[in-house]
């Protein structure tokens, strides 16, 4: 218990056990629920060969107990399914023997109605048997009927994987054709759903050899006791020894075992109910999936979840007193606090809310329906407010602003036009007032050099 497979599957405890492996209830991580997981326990080609055949078939139907997933962790295999907690049929025989009539005849409808989805994918189950027919823990409510184990299934027209004279399946429940060697057909299947009902019926395993000598010999027999006579007709056409003579697909079977519904006789009021239990009992004590955080980790009293584990019951005076000493205690805190803080006034959009009778305090409105805005009259620019400064005399006209121009900043201190083309085309420099002089000085420094020049 704990083992955490391919960091996904949790194996808890090993609920049966097959063939090729075990099957264990296991805790998926990612999914967050318990799953029936089957670990394969031998690891040869050809082992691993009808693995990959098993785990690749994808049926989804309410009937059929197909693989959902798989994972591989160093040299183990497992597939995951649907966890069924009823039991097989083998337990529900072993629970009440031979079962009523009608009972038997919805448990046969629905084998049929997913025997007929596994025969529309392709697949021969070819194993059939009470223990491979699982049931959900139903009460005494209308049964629920999963098929399971294709672990020797195939599809039709792929290469088999055992000598021709070597037969797959389980003895007691081969049709006589797979006896022979022949080939796995759909007829092979609903033999093996006629001799599930018989043992249904008759609370113990039937004679099969028996049945298709008497069958080959003297034809079809009469019902045997405690079957009805319509419900007898439909398995003997089930039980037909000639896979010719026998129902060829399962709706055809299930259409004749719709019309014999009809004419069997009522429940009887004195009639027991079936009652289907969980055959798988409990989590194991002391078992908590790794991924729970500690506060919805279980006490050590069960084994049982705390987050799945009822709350205790108690009398509807106490809860009543409870509540009532609950709604008292809030109510003195919140006026202990309102008495505590000093007083102010709100606005009328903000007045606190007493608590409500089952102690929610209501969020209050952002404004009250009959509030309206203040319309805003200044303008944010972003800028701190600063003192105006007198502006300088406007010497000239200043032009008006233009109409239209609402958006527009406020005009500041307009300045006169300049005019004149140096004021229209002004170029860096000094004034003409002190240009004029140093051009003049530098001609005479010029004109003595050139003189001195001249005299040597």
């Amino acid at each position: 218990m704990g083992e955490v497979f391919a960091g996904r599957y949790e194996l808890i405890d090993p609920i049966g056990r097959g063939g090729v492996g075990a099957v264990w209830r296991a805790w998926d991580h990612r999914r967050r629920r318990c799953v029936a997981a089957k670990v394969l326990q031998q690891s040869d080609a050809h082992t691993l060969l009808r693995f990959v055949r098993e785990q690749a078939l994808r049926i989804d139907h309410p009937h059929v107990l197909a693989p959902a997933s798989w994972a591989a962790d160093d040299d183990k295999v497992l597939f995951t399914m649907d966890l069924v907690t009823g039991g097989s049929l083998a337990h529900l025989i072993g629970d009440y023997g031979p079962l009523p009539p009608r009972f038997v005849s919805v448990l046969l409808d629905q084998l049929l109605a997913g025997l007929a989805a596994v025969h529309a994918e392709g697949v021969v189950h070819r194993d059939i048997k009470p223990a491979n027919i699982l049931l959900e823990a139903t009460g005494t409510g209308r049964p629920h009927l999963r098929l399971s184990d294709f672990g020797i299934a195939m599809r039709k027209g792929e290469p088999r994987l055992t000598e021709t004279n070597y037969v797959m399946g389980t003895p007691g429940y081969f049709a006589p054709e797979q006896i022979m060697g022949a080939d796995p057909d759909f007829p092979s299947d609903l033999f093996a759903v006629g001799l599930v009902a018989l043992y249904l019926l008759e609370g113990q395993k039937p004679d099969a050899r028996a049945l298709v000598e008497y069958f080959t010999a003297h034809g079809t027999p009469g019902a045997p006791q405690g079957v009805p006579e319509p419900l007898w007709q439909v398995l003997a056409g089930l039980l037909q020894p000639d896979p010719h003579v026998r129902f060829r697909t399962a709706t055809g079977a299930r259409k004749a075992l719709a019309s014999a519904v009809e004419l069997l006789p009522d429940v009887s009021p004195d009639e027991e109910p079936v009652e289907v239990f969980d055959q798988v009992g409990p989590l194991p004590e002391g078992f908590v999936p790794r991924d729970l955080p500690p506060v919805l980790r279980h006490t050590p009293s069960s084994g049982t979840p705390q987050h799945q584990r009822p709350a205790p019951a108690s009398s509807p005076s106490q809860e009543q007193r409870e509540k009532e000493q609950e709604q008292e205690h809030e109510q003195a805190g919140w006026r202990e606090q309102a008495r505590q803080e000093p007083q102010r006034p709100f606005p009328a959009h903000q007045l606190p809310t007493p608590p409500t009778a089952d102690g929610f305090h209501p969020i209050p409105p952002p404004y009250p329906p009959s509030y309206t805005p203040t319309p805003v009259t200044k303008r944010y620019t972003g800028r701190s407010a600063q003192v105006p400064t007198p502006a300088p005399p406007v010497s000239g006209p200043v032009e008006p602003p233009m109409s239209g121009a609402a958006s527009s900043p406020a005009p500041g201190p307009v300045e006169p036009p300049a005019s004149g083309p140096a004021a229209r085309h002004k170029r860096p420099g000094p004034p003409p007032k002190v240009t004029v002089p140093v051009l003049i000085i530098a001609l005479l420094c010029f004109a003595v050099g050139f003189w001195a020049l001249s005299q040597v």
